[in-house]
């Protein structure tokens, strides 16, 4: 009987592990409005498996977009920790960043949450202080230009990934690898030029939409 409760277990957590992973593709070709049946049919799921893990559309909206931070600043600790020269860190983190399709779930998280939720709060700071630890790295050793900050650089990875719903266009990622390194080329000390106003923080983005 162990045994068997022990399995029906781990079934029960890959079945969570594949819903959240399958909405996440979802919201990024469909939309936040899209159908809870598609997402438990292309998670190979029944509708009562969906609604026994996530009693709404909000509650796995939620969830997709906390596992999404989580990843993403997992990542970022990652290349902080494995790349010798900073930059290079900085580089690896943006790029795999755009992988978990950070571009689509910083929307939903500034319009959507309560930025009070403790859950919220806490995958924000790790976010912040992960990302913000990348970038002061590079700054520090003079490869980073100094006048920007961690709302500067999601609001780039947002607009340069965010999916385009409806448009039918394949192999998008090419366009966005493209227009990343372009985008890295000009984070690049000495900067060639004087930004107008302050550098941004995450703060600053949830502001936007209060």
């Amino acid at each position: 009987m162990r045994a068997r409760t022990v399995r029906l277990r781990a079934d029960a957590t890959r079945n969570r592990e594949r819903i959240i992973s399958v909405a996440r593709d979802a919201i990024v070709e469909l939309g936040p409005d899209m159908a809870l049946d598609e997402v438990a049919r292309r998670a190979g799921v029944g509708n009562a498996t969906l609604y026994r893990h996530f009693a709404d559309r909000t509650e796995l909206i939620r969830e997709v977009t906390l596992s999404v931070m989580a990843r993403t600043a997992q990542l970022a600790e990652d290349a902080l920790a494995e790349e010798a020269d900073a930059f290079s860190a900085l580089r690896r983190f943006v790029f795999e960043a755009v992988g978990e399709r950070i571009g689509a779930m910083c929307p939903l998280l500034s319009q959507t949450f309560d930025h009070q939720d403790p859950a919220v709060g806490e995958h924000m700071r790790r976010l912040a202080g992960s990302i913000t630890a990348i970038m002061d790295r590079a700054q520090s050793a003079g490869q980073l230009r100094d006048d920007i900050g961690v709302g500067d650089l999601m609001v780039a990875l947002t607009q340069l990934t965010r999916p385009l719903p409806g448009t039918g266009c394949v192999g998008f990622d090419r366009f966005v690898h493209r227009h990343l390194q372009l985008f890295l080329d000009g984070l690049s000390a000495p900067a060639r030029s004087e930004l107008v106003g302050a550098a941004a923080t995450l703060e600053d983005l949830q502001g936007c939409h209060k």
